[in-house]
């Protein structure tokens, strides 16, 4: 599990206390909701492509599980190798 720090300045503190009533719980549901569809995404296109793949007979039945197991390219990844190939 990892933990992330994000500061506010005293303004945006501020501003974000016209639109939430706590700012922690607005931070804690935006970003568990989008890790949220991350999952999904990154599932649903890990069953698919196991269900493509003759030589898979399972699927874990845990979503975490499958996500984990993964072989995907961050999007670190991604784009590091993308700046990489435009300095060549």
């Amino acid at each position: 599990m990892a933990k992330y720090t994000v500061e506010l300045s005293d303004a945006e503190v501020k501003a974000m206390g016209v639109i939430a009533y706590s700012v922690q719980d607005w931070i804690d549901n935006a970003v568990h909701n989008r890790a949220r569809l991350a999952v999904d995404e990154v599932y649903n296109s890990e069953v698919e492509r196991m269900n493509a793949d003759p030589n898979i007979d399972s699927i874990p039945a845990d979503k975490d599980a499958v996500v984990i197991a993964a072989d995907i390219k961050s999007a670190k990844e991604i784009t590091d190798e993308a700046s990489a190939e435009t300095k060549e």
